[in-house]
C-alpha cells in the first residue's frame, strides 16, 4: 500500500471528508476541490506611446506629470527590487505617481537611459527634472530633501 493511500486511511478518519457529501466534481475519497480566488488583474496597454518616437513621448510624460517614475512593471506589482523600493519610498509622500512601465516598451527602455544619461532603471523625475535612481531617492529621502522637492513640484 502506498503511502498517500495509508495517510488517507489513518487521518481521512480523524478529520474528515469536509461535508456529509461529497461535490459534484469530487472523486469519492478526496476532499472537494475549492474554486480559485478571483484576483484583480492590473491592465497596461501593449503600447502606451502608440507611434510617438520615443524621446518625444518620454519627454511628455516628464513635462506633463509633476513625479514620473520609469520603471519595471506598475507599483501595485513591481517587477524588480529597486523598483519597489522606489514606489515603495515615494508612495509614503501621498503625492500621485505616474510610471510608466518600461518592460512594455523595449525602445522607451533604451530610450530613458539616453534621454537622461543614467543607465539604470527605475529613473525619478520631479518636477520635469530627472533625480536618479533607487539609490539617489534613497539618499534623497534619508536627509528630507524629497519632501522638499516634491512639495516645491506639486505647489500648484
Amino acid at each position: 500500500m502506498g503511502i498517500r493511500k495509508r495517510v488517507k486511511r489513518l487521518v481521512l478518519p480523524l478529520i474528515g471528508r469536509g461535508g456529509s457529501a461529497p461535490a459534484d466534481n469530487a472523486v469519492q475519497g478526496e476532499a472537494p476541490r475549492r474554486k480559485p480566488v478571483a484576483r484583480p488583474v492590473y491592465e497596461e496597454p501593449e503600447a502606451p506611446r502608440g507611434d510617438t518616437e520615443p524621446k518625444v513621448w518620454i519627454e511628455e510624460q516628464v513635462k506633463g506629470h509633476g513625479l514620473v517614475l520609469f520603471m519595471k512593471g506598475h507599483p501595485g506589482q513591481p517587477q524588480c527590487g529597486f523598483s519597489a523600493n522606489a514606489v515603495g519610498i515615494l508612495g509614503s509622500y501621498g503625492k500621485p505617481i505616474h510610471h510608466v512601465n518600461v518592460l512594455l516598451d523595449p525602445e522607451v527602455r533604451s530610450a530613458v537611459k539616453d534621454y537622461s544619461d543614467w543607465p539604470t532603471i527605475p529613473q525619478v523625475y520631479i518636477g520635469g527634472e530627472f533625480v536618479g535612481g533607487s539609490d539617489i531617492l534613497m539618499q534623497l529621502h534619508e536627509s528630507g530633501d524629497l519632501k522638499e522637492q516634491l512639495e516645491a513640484a506639486f505647489a500648484d
